[in-house]
């Protein structure tokens, strides 16, 4: 494989790039659906392909193939440069990369359980046994939907300065969902499963005790009252301290769209939150599911600093954006698969705990809420955020008190920030997908914390 990139490489500098990057895979994959036990669709198979990116004048080109050929990814890389060409015609500024240190190196996975080695009829029995397990909960829940993904097999990265890199890919995912209904209340419970390790993630989170904990929770709900909106103390679980982290702050430090105009861009080296709060976007926690070694432009990964303290101390990069605030590349430059431009993405966003216990977080708060897990959240580049909340009770004198439903939070994320005034001792990362133009795999969470004050809606 190396010795056909190399001369695909020598073609694009031949044509006049200045840079030449070519990002190729041999992966198999695995997708599941299941609706009420039925299986809705089933995938499986091996997708080999390249993508070809260079840097001619002073613009990209990029282009994709399908196959991994020398004539197939030549017409690529030629279709890449002369896109390239037409683009530099009409620049304005040159887009420059900042300077990378040249890598060799063979990044292998050994999972215990392989997931192309497990038979789709293993993995349709295992998905039906936790829809089993839901449906069978009890006669108040209604549906039950199950995705499942793997992903296994190797990614090749060369460019023209020196770095290859061969890198085994390896991720198991499912996604679980279940609605309960009784009288006029419907009630939804979701929760999603991500390794890095191998199939043997389903001999931990096994189909009885993820699927007695979906459906627990749904069931639970019915017996849960709306919550009273206004501007109230709230603990927040790890699970949604995550959410929070991930979509109000996570996409403003992303520095492609801190450029487009996130309100992150002259706040650098400003304090933008409590003393309390310190966040980490981090590529290198074992067996996370944002976890890798290299990124899609060869970068390795790290742990970022993005907020200690309170202050903005750094963004998340790739070589161009590097480039243009004068920082290091920090390893987040990812791309879905060989279709597509790698962007900047997050990986393990998290905030760093402190020292309160669950106890404590909550002693000092008469009327307020604890909300536990989110179903969904979003937020906007002026810094306003929404997240919706599936599990949560009201917290009463410094205490616990009855479940509520359908709530959710919203406000200003900067605003929000600096109203956290306890952080606790406790730490959790919770799997999920990503979506921005493309889907990542992610992990995100933290601790337990206390916010003084959010405005808390009764709908999400």
């Amino acid at each position: 494989m190396r010795d056909i990139l190399s001369k695909v490489i020598d073609v694009a500098e031949r044509f006049g790039a200045k840079y030449v990057e070519v990002r190729a895979q041999n992966l198999f994959k695995t997708m599941l659906t299941l609706k009420e036990g039925r299986v809705e669709a089933a995938k499986q198979g091996i997708e080999n392909g390249a993508a070809l990116r260079v840097l001619v004048k002073g613009a990209w080109g990029f282009a994709s193939v399908g196959a991994l050929d020398f004539e197939t990814l030549n017409e690529g890389v030629l279709d890449a440069c002369k896109m390239a060409k037409v683009a530099s015609s009409r620049l304005k500024t040159p887009i420059k990369l900042v300077q990378a240190e040249p890598v060799e190196d063979k990044v292998r996975a050994k999972p215990r359980k392989n997931p192309s080695q497990i038979s789709i009829e293993d993995k349709i029995k295992t998905t039906s046994a936790l829809n089993n397990v839901i449906l069978g909960y009890n006669s108040h829940v209604k549906s039950c939907t199950i995705d499942y993904l793997d992903l296994t097999g190797t990614s090749y990265f060369i460019n023209n300065e020196g770095t290859y890199i061969e890198q085994d890919k390896l991720y198991v995912w499912s996604r679980i969902t279940a609605t309960a209904s009784e009288a006029d209340v419907f009630t939804f419970s979701r929760e999603e499963i991500g390794s890095t390790s191998g199939y043997e993630v389903f001999d931990v989170e096994t189909p009885e005790i993820v699927g007695e904990k979906v459906a627990k929770r749904a069931v639970e709900q019915l017996k849960a009252k709306p919550p009273k909106g206004g501007a109230f103390p709230v603990v927040l679980g790890s699970n949604v301290v995550g959410v929070f982290v991930h979509e109000a702050f996570g996409h403003l430090a992303e520095a492609d769209l801190t450029l487009s105009g996130s309100i992150l861009m002259d706040k650098l080296g400003n304090k933008i939150a409590s003393d309390k709060v310190t966040i980490y976007d981090d590529g290198t926690i074992t067996a996370a599911f944002g976890s890798f070694k290299y990124d899609d432009e060869g970068i390795p990964a790290q742990k970022t600093l993005l907020i200690k303290d309170g202050v903005v101390v750094g963004l998340m990069h790739n070589r161009e954006t590097a480039h243009k605030l004068r920082a290091k590349p920090t390893g987040n430059a990812r791309a879905e698969d060989f279709r597509v431009e790698p962007m900047i993405r997050m990986r393990n966003t998290f905030m760093e705990p402190k020292d309160y216990s669950f106890e404590e977080l909550l002693e000092d708060i008469k009327k307020g809420y604890y909300f536990k897990s989110f179903r969904g959240g979003q937020a906007n580049l002026d810094g306003t955020f929404q997240v919706g909340i599936q599990e949560a009770c009201e917290i009463v004198n410094g205490e616990l008190g009855e479940p509520i439903r359908n709530a959710s939070i919203s406000g200003n994320t900067l605003e929000t920030l600096f109203k956290v005034d306890a952080v606790g001792k406790d730490f959790e990362l919770s799997p999920g997908r990503c979506g921005k133009g493309q889907t990542a795999f992610v992990c995100d969470g933290g601790p337990h914390i206390r916010v003084k004050e959010v405005l808390v809606g009764g709908g999400a």
